[in-house]
């Protein structure tokens, strides 16, 4: 018996078939590329606000927690800091041992690196830096590195015991006899076009045993 062929009306069909599934794979894969092009750009500010939040929290960690800091004793501390531009502000300080890989140093790095962090309104959120080695640490203000342009918000957040909540206040607060009181938490507002996120810190202390993460 032969070997029966396709008939050129089969072929036909099969063609009209084969096309009509490559449309619409087509369409499936055009409308994915515009919906996935359309969410990008949120993405990518998702991305930067959680890398600048993990950056933080490492760097605070550092300088809060054994063997940077005893316990027991503040690695993150609120001083009255002179800036680059001559005024004085209240800024959350910490110590970082090694330094970081932000800073770009006009010479040789330096270990025992003083850092704070302020809020630059056309500038963004700043990592204000020098070393208690530098030969002028007590008379030179503290060099500054944008770490993002993209913050609009820098708050601290205080617990109050008495009512169990949560007070964030644009400044650090200043206690009775006119101390700086260290926060509890800091947090952080990004803006990008339409686009805010907010992101909260919590300050780590160190304490006796082995940190809680």
């Amino acid at each position: 018996m032969k070997a029966r062929g396709f008939t050129l009306v089969e072929m036909l069909l099969a063609l009209a078939l084969v096309g009509l599934v490559m449309v619409g794979l087509n369409t499936f894969v055009f409308s994915m590329t515009e919906l996935w092009g359309r969410n990008l750009e949120p993405r990518r500010f998702d991305q930067h606000v959680r890398a600048v939040t993990r950056f933080l929290e490492h760097e605070l960690r550092t300088a809060a927690l054994p063997p940077t800091a005893a316990a027991g004793t503040p690695g993150i501390v609120p001083q009255e800091l002179r800036t680059a531009a001559g005024a004085t502000e209240d800024l959350l300080t910490f110590e970082l041992p090694a330094g970081s890989r932000l800073l770009a140093w006009p010479e040789r790095p330096l270990p025992e690196v003083v850092c704070a962090l302020a809020l630059r309104r056309d500038e963004g959120l700043v990592l204000l830096w020098h070393s208690r080695l530098e030969r002028d640490y007590a008379t030179d203000p503290p060099r500054e590195t944008v770490l993002t342009p993209l913050a609009t918000g820098l708050a601290y957040d205080y617990y109050d015991p008495a009512f169990r909540k949560w007070e964030s206040l644009p400044a650090l607060r200043k206690g009775t006899t006119g101390e700086l009181e260290a926060p509890g938490r800091i947090r952080l507002t990004f803006t990008h076009g339409t686009l805010t996120r907010e992101s909260v810190i919590t300050l780590p202390t160190a304490t006796e045993g082995l940190p809680v993460y």
